[in-house]
């Protein structure tokens, strides 16, 4: 039975996971291919890999990409490997999420591929359900909801509400990226879908290295592209919230700084995107906005940055790189708008003091 997607704050994943594992035979035809990007996962890394040896899907492989991990997890990974057939590990010096991804990419055999945390958790039929999706209706992208689990308090929230995303039936990439930034609450993030493979190689789409949240720019251009795409407001996916995770850390001083520049280097990425596209796609106005979107998301980090010269330095990169003029370029909309006029209002005080 598929899961109530409106119950999912009262489930627990170990009602759907099977209590015993058992070792899946690697199937002559991979229909799809998990690539786990593998840094320091820490203790959550055993809990991950049950869900994702519990996947009721067994015609997959699972691409372990050791990032250089100095805690134990490559043992772990490197033992997992040996237990299961379909289980492989990469093992490369520390380079990030991009790199990692890119070589689990470049040796991926499944016709679809995906890419979970190693620090999250999957419930059982997500993979199935999702293949399923994509074998019948021929999909270049299936994609689903998800849930954040907060570690500290154990409180569980429905990633995409449900009434601003329900599910769609069969959509072209661009008409679905435009109905899902229109919710403002999508989440541009690459483990809540599987994706063609050969699709990828066509477009040569790699992760840039080094650069945080490379999942807004990787899914944009990928959904520019995408024939068919179907979503289910179904809950099959569980993000942890913890201390530990790179998008959740508090960041205050130079390292503020220096992580707000991804966001300005995502806005360029994202603008170039949509120039590059003109004339090959309808460009929906969703598009420009997401731009200003992602760069508004800098002035808010300036103003709560309590360091001084901290704050000084994000604005100054806000005008150096172009980004006061970007956002005026890409702001649609009365409300954005207005936003856009009050934060450049802010920015230009800011500056002269």
């Amino acid at each position: 039975m598929r899961p109530d997607p409106g119950d999912s704050a009262g489930r627990k994943l170990s009602d759907e996971r099977p209590m015993t594992t058992m070792t899946q035979p690697v199937s002559a035809a991979i229909k799809l291919s998990v690539i786990v990007p593998l840094y320091n996962a820490g203790a959550i890394f055993h809990t991950f890999m049950s869900s994702l040896l519990a996947q009721t899907l067994t015609e997959l492989e699972i691409i372990l990409v050791n990032d250089g991990s100095t805690d134990g997890s490559e043992v772990l990974a490197r033992e997992y490997a040996e237990r299961y057939p379909h289980v492989r590990v990469i093992d490369q010096a520390n380079g990030g999420v991009s790199r990692a991804r890119n070589a689990g990419l470049a040796t991926a055999r499944g016709v679809y591929v995906t890419f979970p945390d190693a620090d999250d958790m999957l419930y059982p039929t997500l993979y199935q359900r999702l293949v399923a999706m994509a074998e019948q209706e021929d999909l270049d992208v299936a994609q689903c909801n998800g849930e954040r689990f907060f570690a500290g308090s154990q409180r569980i929230k429905t990633l995409i509400p449900l009434d601003r995303l329900s599910s769609t039936g069969v959509l072209s990439g661009p008409q679905w990226l435009r109905r899902a930034l229109a919710t403002r609450r999508y989440l541009h993030v690459v483990w809540l879908g599987i994706y063609r493979l050969s699709l990828i190689k066509q477009l040569d789409l790699r992760f840039e290295p080094g650069l945080h949240h490379q999942d807004i720019p990787w899914t944009t251009e990928l959904m520019f592209n995408a024939r068919r795409v179907r979503y289910t407001q179904d809950v099959l996916y569980r993000y942890y919230i913890h201390d530990q995770s790179i998008s959740n850390r508090k960041r205050t001083g130079m390292k503020n700084v220096e992580y707000q520049r991804h966001y300005l280097r995502i806005a360029e990425l994202l603008e170039d995107i949509n120039r590059r596209y003109r004339g090959k796609i309808r460009l929906y106005p969703e598009f420009a906005r997401q731009v200003t979107h992602e760069a508004l998301s800098v002035c808010h980090a300036a103003r709560r940055e309590p360091d001084p010269a901290a704050r000084r330095m994000i604005i100054r990169d806000i005008f150096t790189s172009g980004t006061h003029k970007r956002m005026i370029r890409n702001a649609r909309g009365i409300r954005q708008g207005y936003q856009l006029l009050l934060w450049l209002c802010r920015l230009y005080v800011w500056r002269r003091r």
